[in-house]
């Protein structure tokens, strides 16, 4: 239930990052002003006793949020990719969120499994690890199939993750719905819609049968992508709450330096992920929303295995071309078509000016262009960013959010290879490539064709919908009847117009 009593929830919060030490150092990293440090401090203090103690052995940050819960550790996962934004020691305290938190025992993974599949874990695998890899909602175990002899990754669902997932979205509804009314300033942002939209991709991330599904449909439209691999799905060993694929072999994408060591392009690898990404969002449509370094790997030959397909964002046609138009005009430096294609797309109410606008935005991109890519500071870029939409009045496109956010991670990654990395030039080609297939004549052809042959599939059933609704269309309105004289029609006449008048002055007071 999303009420009062959430709000608890959220004490314990604020509560568990004063206890563990973490306020300070997020606070830190955030390079936050004295007075929302002292802010902080002042609410934080007293109620630092009721936080989460959390394992001492971990640092701070980790600390708090490994003890939060699972949302809570989604939202580390994101921040662990980005050292530019938390600084270095803060990223690298935070990538263990990825893949390498507390396992929960062998013995209930195994009950689990055999629940799932109906048979025992001796009857469909002859060799079944400890946990190889754990992360917020799953954990993997090394298998060999009985009936095939091959290497598998089983995934295993953590016990009563649903209910400890249910407990922090419902906190985060409950805060949503706070912010919105305390400070109507926000509502553009839709916190709400945001908060929702999370818990849908949440929701389907603990159905591993769907996770089964996206990985099927990824391979297949990424069947020709050259430079990445896809493990498939075992249909017969997947259920609800257990996934099993091939087993990915390779180096860890986190693991720079053992990256280094087996003689990979650091450079032309962080190029890779990014490409690849833009290709399935511009190209498909549909794409891995989660691509941090814990769910990928580099084979030996230098291909990136793409897995854990449990979050995947999907955006229409329409939305990948303006996409793809917001970014080749940022990469051409051509505000005045990115403010255009804002106000076209809607994305801008139509009452704010679009020369302003695109000055608003050269602001933004210009200090990307010609500049070290390792002195850009992506915090104060996206700082800028928030004041450039609050100003123009723009809403969050929740359509968007998965798009964004995964821009966000896949930037950090490629950063995280290669610190040099110019985001623009490398996605300049995909870009490229995309506009002319799909902006251009033959995009054009192509499209009209499209319209042909929808027409076509209706023409048939035309003649009979023109011949049942052209009558009636036809047909002339029946002449109203005569009013009736009664006793008392002039009074009713009055009050009909006094009631009349009433309502065009009301109606004018609203307009």
């Amino acid at each position: 239930m999303r009420g009062p009593h959430n709000i608890w929830r959220l004490i314990r919060t604020g509560a568990t990052f004063e206890r563990t030490g973490a306020m300070k150092v997020a606070l830190d990293a955030a390079n936050a002003p004295a007075g929302i440090r002292v802010a902080a401090r002042i609410l934080g203090w007293p109620f630092a006793w009721l936080g989460y103690k959390g394992d001492p052995a971990l640092p701070p940050v980790t600390r708090a949020i490994t003890a939060l819960g699972p949302a809570y550790v989604k939202f580390g996962q994101i921040l662990s990719t980005r050292p530019d934004v938390v600084g270095v020691e803060l990223a690298d305290q935070l990538s263990m969120l990825q893949d390498r938190l507390a396992p929960f025992a062998q013995d209930q993974a195994r009950r689990t499994v055999a629940a799932e599949l109906g048979r025992p874990v001796e009857t469909l695998f002859s060799e079944f690890s400890e946990p190889v890899a754990a992360a917020s909602i799953a954990q993997v175990h090394r298998a060999r199939c009985i009936d095939n002899g091959r290497e598998v990754a089983v995934k295993v669902l953590r016990p009563g993750i649903e209910a400890a997932f249910r407990r922090d979205i419902d906190a985060f509804h409950f805060a949503a719905g706070m912010i919105e009314r305390l400070s109507p300033s926000t509502r553009r942002l839709r916190p709400r819609d945001v908060v929702a939209h999370f818990e849908s991709v949440v929701t389907g991330e603990l159905d591993l049968r769907l996770e089964a599904a996206s990985a099927s449909e990824f391979a297949e439209n990424t069947a020709g992508d050259e430079g990445m691999a896809v493990p498939a799905p075992y249909w017969h060993l997947s259920a609800r709450r257990v996934l099993t694929t091939d087993w990915a072999e390779g180096v860890p994408m986190g693991d720079v330096a053992a990256l280094r060591a087996a003689g990979h392009d650091l450079p032309t690898l962080g190029a890779r992920v990014l490409q690849l990404f833009l290709r399935h969002a511009l190209r498909d449509g549909y794409f891995h929303a989660d691509m941090h370094q814990g769910n990928l790997k580099v084979a030996r030959n230098g291909d990136i295995i793409v897995y854990d397909f449990g979050i995947m964002g999907e955006i229409d046609e329409y939305t990948r071309r303006v996409y793809a138009e917001i970014l080749m005009g940022f990469i051409r430096r051509d505000y005045e078509r990115v403010a255009r294609v804002h106000f076209e797309a809607g994305y801008v109410p139509r009452d704010r000016d679009i020369k302003e606008f695109a000055r608003a935005l050269r602001a933004v991109g210009e200090p990307i262009f010609g500049a070290d890519a390792s002195r850009i500071s992506m915090a104060n870029l996206l700082a800028y960013l928030f004041e450039v939409t609050e100003r123009f009045g723009m809403a969050t496109r929740t359509e968007l959010i998965l798009l964004q956010r995964t821009m966000v991670v896949v930037e950090g990654v490629a950063r995280s290879l290669d610190p040099q990395i110019n985001m623009w030039e490398v996605a300049k080609p995909v870009v490229e490539s995309y506009i002319r297939d799909n902006l251009g004549p033959h995009a054009a052809v192509r499209d009209l064709t499209r319209a042909a042959q929808v027409l076509g599939r209706f023409a048939p059933l035309l003649p009979e919908y023109l011949e049942r609704r052209m009558p009636e269309l036809l047909r002339e309105p029946p002449p109203p009847p005569e009013p009736r004289r009664r006793p008392g029609l002039a009074a009713g006449m009055a009050l009909g117009a006094v009631v009349a008048l009433a309502g065009a002055a009301f109606g004018a007071w609203l307009g």
